[in-house]
């Protein structure tokens, strides 16, 4: 039996994703958690075998509750569901553990095939992600990386929320942090990637895929 636990902040979706999982005999649900935070705490005793995550959850966010969840338990295999399929996103969890990266998209069989997949230790990347990584391989070798690969985890998350159109408010709420905190993030973001505003994060977003129209 393939155990999996769920984290992911929209409650219909984890009731959504446990009802598809759970109709398969060798497959069953041990676990949910809502934010980053919930997770690390409920998988520090926890048996599970798949962690399937997404990007954006309050708090720490998926990329580094990835990267500290493998830091004490390197057992667990993480599988990536999320509605993001450009990079840096993909290659940024590849890198930091993760063995399966699927879009939200992608439709039932493919979270399925992730899942049993990813449990017999074989790497899992849906179709539409695997074409656009092979695509920014391809074009990496001739012009210049995205400069959203020098960002770090937290810069890179506040960055996909204001090109999104959320507010520091919002953000704020979202991720736990004082609005005073994450305007020193913006301006990190801002002085990294070369931008002045979020109009400019946004199409600078929009240019290298970390989001789409």
């Amino acid at each position: 039996m393939i155990r999996v636990f769920l984290a992911d902040d929209h409650e219909v979706v984890r009731s959504g994703l446990k009802r598809l999982l759970e109709d398969e005999d060798d497959i069953t649900v041990v676990g949910e958690a809502g934010s980053g935070e919930e997770m690390l705490e409920k998988l520090q005793t926890l048996k599970t075998d798949i962690v399937l995550l997404d990007i954006n959850m309050p708090g720490m966010g998926g990329l580094e509750a990835t990267s500290r969840l493998l830091q004490f338990r390197r057992d667990l295999k993480i599988i990536v569901l999320t509605v993001q399929q450009g990079e840096p996103y993909p290659t940024r969890f590849l890198k930091a553990g993760a063995m399966g990266y699927v879009t939200k998209c992608c439709g039932a069989d493919a979270i399925r095939t992730a899942v049993r997949t990813v449990a017999e230790g074989k790497p899992y990347i849906c179709e539409p992600v695997a074409q656009q990584m092979a695509i920014s391989k391809s074009v990496s070798r001739r012009s210049l990386k995205s400069p959203f690969d020098g960002l770090s985890a937290r810069e890179l998350q506040i960055a996909l929320m204001l090109s999104q159109g959320l507010k520091l408010q919002d953000i704020s709420d979202n991720l736990c942090l004082s609005p005073k905190t994450v305007s020193t993030y913006r301006h990190r973001v801002y002085h990294k990637l070369g931008v002045e505003s979020d109009v400019q994060l946004t199409h600078l977003a929009l240019r290298y895929g970390v989001v789409e129209c």
